[in-house]
């Protein structure tokens, strides 16, 4: 965490053999840290309002009914703004 205190809360709703895939519901608060995705994931935003930025600079602005894929090994940052909910697949 770099900034703030950010609470995490959800439901997972299904979870692959051996853990290999994953869905589910994600809800997280305001708050800002460094973000590092260690497998593939493809995100539906629902609520709220958040910024990832890449390592290299990039920008992603997330607003409700954003479709964002972060790729295995992503590095960056996320700030959210105000309370996020996604539905989200790992793989």
């Amino acid at each position: 965490m770099i900034e703030g205190a950010s609470h995490t809360s959800g439901i997972v709703l299904f979870k692959g053999p051996n853990g290999e895939s994953e869905t589910g519901i994600w809800i997280c608060t305001p708050g800002f840290w460094n973000c590092h995705v260690t497998r593939d994931e493809f995100c539906h935003f629902l609520l709220g309002r958040c910024t990832y930025t890449h390592e290299s600079g990039e920008v992603i602005e997330i607003v409700p009914g954003t479709v964002a894929f972060f790729p295995q090994d992503w590095k960056g940052t996320c700030r959210v703004h105000e309370t996020i909910r996604k539905v989200y697949m790992i793989r």
